[in-house]
């Protein structure tokens, strides 16, 4: 869907940080949206998509599990 995202888990990634996935879920909002940059009107849901998009993310992250990785 959108090749600038990456893939956030193990074994592609061991260290991803907050900012990582907040990078990842702006680009998916900009995809979906169609927008790069909201216009002023448009501010606040975008922001709010992506403060949303950020959190099911975390949660994902957090409750995967993904066959041979050992969870600390």
């Amino acid at each position: 869907m959108c090749r600038s995202i990456k893939t956030l888990r193990p074994p592609f990634t061991d260290d991803v940080t907050d900012d990582d996935i907040r990078a990842a879920a702006l680009q998916y909002v900009r995809k979906v949206s169609g927008f790069r940059a909201p216009a002023e009107h448009n501010r606040a849901a975008f922001e709010a998509a992506v403060d949303a998009v950020t959190a099911a993310t975390q949660d994902l992250l957090a409750t995967l599990t993904v066959r041979g990785s050992v969870r600390a």
